[in-house]
């Protein structure tokens, strides 16, 4: 009896690996093999495998599941665009952390192939190097929640996807090393969730014109950037994040409670999270919220400190 890894070694490729990593579909072949996933016989959700150039023993229909996870698994390619679209039509959710894609074009290969992915997780994947052109690009156009952590992609990226994604939700830019934010020429009303937590960003005017990028955003986390101080110029504050309802300035360097009060402008803050700053740390937790909430917090709902 043949294994399933071999059946589908008849069509998914023939040609050999290339020597830097392994393909898409090789991977997915291979983790959601029966002899590794349950398989559902006769009707059902599943994807039909589809026959190879030999009579196929595998008759069953393997149940693929909605949400894929392939992350770490030395992925540097695509492999055949039309097995991703056989077996992936379905596939809503799809994590790629941890591989080897260092090319815009291989990613976009696998997305455009994916019709109802609305979760992409590409962390930790060299993709530093690769330009995203805007029609590579527009294959991502479904996506709603899309995680960038630790691939070191430029603002420039950023901006690219941001274009061609008009439903985007959440965005993750965590571990990208960035010490200031460029500015878009345009601003994604869209986008309610933004992670940018360990990264080098120092001034508030960057934190600024994240708010003028997303204007609509209703989560706001900075954990872990050396945030010093936090101006509201003008009642910039207000204007800039009219919609936002939780913040977190966990382990920043803000020092001045003249700062956390700044905080008391945005109209629709119901919490915010100050865990590690200098200006708790001599206080115990119950003085802590204690004296943030009754002197300078007042219609906070939910205090971390």
């Amino acid at each position: 009896m043949w294994s399933w890894v071999e059946v589908l070694s008849w069509n998914v490729e023939t040609e050999m690996e290339p020597p830097c990593g392994r393909s898409f579909m090789q991977v997915l072949c291979e983790k959601y093999s029966p002899e590794n996933f349950p398989y559902r016989r006769g009707p059902g959700a599943g994807v039909h495998v589809p026959p190879g150039p030999q009579v196929s023993p595998m008759k069953d229909r393997l149940n693929l599941p909605s949400i894929l996870v392939l992350n770490s698994c030395g992925i540097s390619h695509a492999g055949d665009e039309s097995e991703i679209a056989a077996f992936c039509s379905h596939v809503s959710e799809l994590d790629l952390s941890g591989n080897k894609l260092d090319n815009w074009q291989e990613v976009s290969k696998i997305v455009s192939n994916v019709p109802q992915l609305e979760f992409l997780n590409l962390s930790s994947n060299p993709l530093q190097a690769s330009i995203l052109e805007r029609e590579c690009a527009g294959t991502f156009s479904g996506i709603r929640k899309l995680v960038l952590n630790n691939c070191k992609v430029s603002w420039e990226t950023v901006h690219t996807l941001l274009l061609e994604l008009p439903e985007l939700e959440e965005l993750f830019l965590c571990l990208n090393d960035y010490e200031n934010v460029v500015s878009s020429p345009g601003c994604f009303h869209s986008l309610k969730l933004l992670h940018i937590t360990d990264n080098n960003l120092q001034d508030w005017s960057d934190i600024c014109k994240l708010g003028t990028m997303f204007p609509c955003l209703h989560t706001l986390v900075l954990a872990n950037n050396n945030i010093l101080a936090i101006d509201d110029l003008a009642g910039s504050l207000a204007r800039l994040f009219p919609n936002l309802r939780s913040i977190s300035l966990h382990k920043s360097g803000i020092n001045s409670w003249e700062d956390i009060e700044k905080l008391n402008t945005l109209p629709m803050l119901e919490e915010v999270r100050l865990l590690g700053i200098p200006l708790v740390e001599p206080y115990s937790t119950e003085e802590r919220r204690k004296l943030t909430i009754a002197r300078y917090l007042r219609h906070i709902i939910i205090l971390h400190t």
